[in-house]
């Protein structure tokens, strides 16, 4: 559970913290536009703002609490990059590395030229695919939902669907069917939102020898506490378990996953590294406060501060943002102004996002609306976790900024 609240000790009026509370039941719980939502803010090694607000559950009445357990979706990408950033820091692979070294399967990749599936036409790819594709999306690699181009249209008839692929399939099993589909683009040449990060999932099971849930278990969770974050979510956790809600056709919330009779309930065969994992507020800000604090947390060293440097920098090339990278228009944040590192955005300034943060700020969302940051320069962590889809339906991480910056008196 989260501690008692202290917004002075943080350098925050708590009148002007209030705000969120307001804006959040006036904008968006009282008129029905999301069931509830747990915002929380975190400075200078004090919780600043926690509030569960509205319902986690709207059928069954069940007020939001602190312990609430969200589908957290792509907020998994960050644990993953940090899982395979340690096997970096034990020399296993290096950023450079081809991806084929590791999984055969990759070795004669090809690209998209034309054609419809399961008849493609292709060209050679210009360069291999390399480990630093997977974690800055520039693999060539996409995702089947983004209904642009018959390569993802060949994801959704090979049943390849990130955190949803089909129950029984394996990580082993995606990388062969994948390895049969045309990239959308030569690594390298373009960003693109994708399955780069499950991938990169599957080669922490190659490099390690353990399987996926069983090494982010025994190398991050457990040492950072984080008891209730996995992929699965267990009988004795389902009544704190939130059900999770789409906007329909007339902007009602309409129910997608039930928390009493949902695909999360185990055993569970595909670990998605991409989107896969289920948190809480308590256990995801003891995995940012540890990426905050430099990699260790109460103790616990997972990785060293320099790595956590390293996987925070803009890697697009010439300090570029992501108008200038990106193939789609979606993605878990704004373009203009953003960069992107090893697994998150990265803010490239004010100047450039046209919105009130701060240089180096790192952040990333899920698909259920659910979005964090952690602002080196401020010392601050916010996490924003509610149950929505999609998450490009409101802007709450902007409006978010503009309530808690504001709120910062020291």
């Amino acid at each position: 559970m989260l501690s008692h609240t202290d917004p002075v000790a943080a350098g925050f009026s708590p009148d002007r913290l209030s705000r969120i509370a307001a804006h959040l039941e006036r904008s968006y719980i009282e008129p029905n536009k999301i069931a509830g939502c747990l915002p929380i803010v975190y400075r200078r090694g004090s919780l600043a703002y926690c509030e569960p607000l509205g319902l986690m559950d709207l059928a069954r009445d069940k007020p939001m609490a602190e312990d609430t357990i969200f589908r957290i979706y792509s907020m998994t990408k960050p644990v993953t990059s940090v899982a395979a950033l340690m096997l970096y820091e034990e020399g296993r692979f290096q950023l450079g590395d081809a991806v084929q070294r590791y999984i055969p399967e990759f070795r004669n990749l090809r690209v998209y030229r034309g054609g419809s599936w399961p008849r493609f036409l292709t060209d050679p790819v210009d360069r291999p695919m390399t480990i630093r594709d997977l974690f800055t999306h520039r693999s060539g690699l996409t995702y089947g939902f983004m209904n642009r181009s018959m390569v993802d249209h060949a994801y959704r008839k090979t049943g390849i669907e990130g955190a949803n692929t089909a129950a029984g399939t394996t990580l082993k099993e995606m990388i062969e069917t994948l390895a049969k589909i045309p990239l959308e683009f030569s690594p390298g040449e373009r960003w693109n939102y994708s399955v780069s990060t499950d991938v990169l999932g599957y080669l922490v099971e190659v490099i390690s020898g353990q399987s996926f849930d069983a090494f982010l278990r025994e190398r991050i969770f457990e040492p950072l506490q984080m008891v209730d974050t996995g992929f699965t979510v267990d009988p004795s956790q389902v009544d704190r378990f939130a059900a999770n809600y789409e906007r329909g056709p007339k902007k009602e919330l309409k129910l997608i996953d039930d928390p009493q009779d949902s695909s999360y309930a185990p055993p569970r065969t595909f670990f998605s590294g991409g989107g896969g994992l289920v948190s809480t507020g308590a256990d995801y800000l003891r995995f940012c406060r540890m990426l905050q604090n430099g990699g260790e947390l109460d103790g616990q060293r997972i990785i060293g501060s320099r790595t956590i440097e390293l996987m925070t920098r803009n890697h697009l090339p010439n300090n570029e943002d992501l108008t200038r990278w990106a193939l789609g228009s979606f993605s878990e944040t704004a373009n203009e102004g953003s960069g992107f590192g090893l697994g998150v955005s990265v803010n490239l300034g004010s100047e450039r996002t046209g919105e009130i943060g701060s240089l180096g700020e790192y952040s990333w969302g899920g698909a259920a609306s659910t979005v964090f940051w952690i602002d080196p320069k401020e010392d601050l962590i916010a996490i924003f976790l509610t149950q929505l889809m999609p998450s490009s339906t409101f802007n709450f991480r902007g409006q978010l900024k503009s309530l808690i910056y504001s709120s910062i008196v020291d």
